[in-house]
């Protein structure tokens, strides 16, 4: 697994600059899932179902993932910090623009441009903090990226939820308009400049996963667990109120919770990749498993979903860490371009499970939701083991 480091860089700015990434990771993440916890308001002040208003995440995680390989190879001469400052430009614009549209349709157009930027991040933030340490500080800088994810679960998106109850909801994205300059400003000043590393035109980003078997694999097995992860946690507050007749202050604690655990599993295995990455994932994706089944045998009282749900964090935390490094190991030579068509399964399978787990809601009962996580991540441990063999 080769690393291409820039060298030389103190230990303060390269871990400075590891920092500025995983914020920027905060801020993209925060403002694609903020209007989750803004739905009600937003609808209303918008005069538009709360369904539709829904569509600001759906379109923004969509293009996402669709547009990312085709964005990574157009911009494969342009240096990363340039073009992640380009990205954070426009989230920050977008935000903006949220902030003071008066149209919804002019909201999801906005959001669409703000999907692709995300989507492009995704694909080369985590590479850009492995490559400015050390190579055997790599997938502890990884760890510490990816824990923006269950920094922005854990504060950043009830820190949103809590300034539009002081507020509104125009006010909570101009003030991420705002977090979204500073994270610029910080990426400028501390990122060096890292220029395009592995990137690869269009039809050899696609030919990729043809040629390269290993990546084959690891992409069959992340939209597996992304499948069996994302359709259970969807409907995880209906599971909650029905089986466990939890109230909403119970979940909001218990997800808060879950996101800490989160946090937790990234930075353990950021230590136990680099002694055995395929034992990591094995260990998280059976932890996933294991805490379903808890979730569907214990989950009738709140000491059971806390156990549950923290085993659910942990190993997902773990799981996420690893397939990351795993797109590494199979394509070291084309990480940025296999990490865009990661990033587009990624993306396309978290709709695509939200949808399938609706399905069987609607018609089989959200316990039946639970099960399909079970399946299929379960199917992914199971390719694993035989892939090992």
């Amino acid at each position: 697994m080769v690393i291409q480091e820039v060298r030389p860089l103190s230990p303060v700015r390269a871990w400075s600059g590891v920092a500025a990434i995983t914020a920027s990771l905060f801020v993209f993440l925060t403002t694609e899932l903020m209007p989750v916890g803004l739905l009600t308001p937003l609808s209303t002040s918008l005069g538009v179902t709360v369904g539709v208003a829904g569509l600001m995440v759906t379109l923004q995680g969509v293009s996402a993932g669709l547009g990312v390989p085709f964005i990574v190879a157009w911009t494969r001469w342009v240096d990363r910090r340039v073009l992640l400052s380009a990205l954070l430009a426009v989230l920050a614009l977008g935000n903006l623009v949220t902030s003071v549209s008066p149209s919804y349709p002019l909201i999801l157009a906005t959001r669409l441009v703000m999907g692709f930027a995300s989507g492009v991040f995704w694909a080369i933030g985590v590479s850009m903090a492995m490559r400015i340490v050390p190579e055997r500080h790599a997938s502890r800088a990884a760890a510490v990226v990816m824990s923006g994810i269950s920094i922005a679960t854990v504060a950043g998106i009830p820190l949103g939820t809590v300034v539009e109850s002081l507020t509104d909801w125009r006010t909570t994205f101009l003030i991420w308009a705002g977090l979204s300059v500073l994270v610029f400003l910080a990426v400028a000043i501390v990122v060096p400049s890292l220029p395009s590393a592995n990137a690869v035109p269009v039809r050899e980003v696609f030919a990729l996963p043809v040629r390269n078997l290993p990546l084959r694999r690891v992409l069959c097995t992340v939209v597996l667990f992304v499948l069996g992860h994302f359709g259970a946690y969807t409907f995880v507050r209906p599971y909650l109120e029905e089986n466990a007749s939890a109230p909403p202050v119970f979940i909001t604690v218990v997800l808060m919770v879950f996101g800490a655990a989160g946090a937790v599993g990234n930075f353990v295995a950021g230590y136990t990749v680099n002694r055995s990455l395929r034992g990591s994932f094995l260990v998280g994706c059976a932890g996933l498993v294991v805490s379903m089944l808890l979730l569907l045998t214990i989950g009738s009282g709140p000491a059971g979903v806390v156990v549950a749900m923290v085993l659910w964090g942990l190993s997902f935390g773990a799981v996420q860490l690893c397939q990351v490094n795993m797109t590494l190991a199979a394509a070291p030579e084309t990480f940025e371009a296999a990490m865009s068509l990661n990033t587009m399964a990624y993306n396309t399978f978290i709709a695509l499970g939200a949808l399938f787990g609706g399905l069987f809601a609607d018609h089989l009962g959200v316990t039946s939701v639970v099960w399909f996580g079970v399946a299929l991540t379960a199917a992914s441990l199971l390719l694993t083991l035989r892939r090992q063999r």
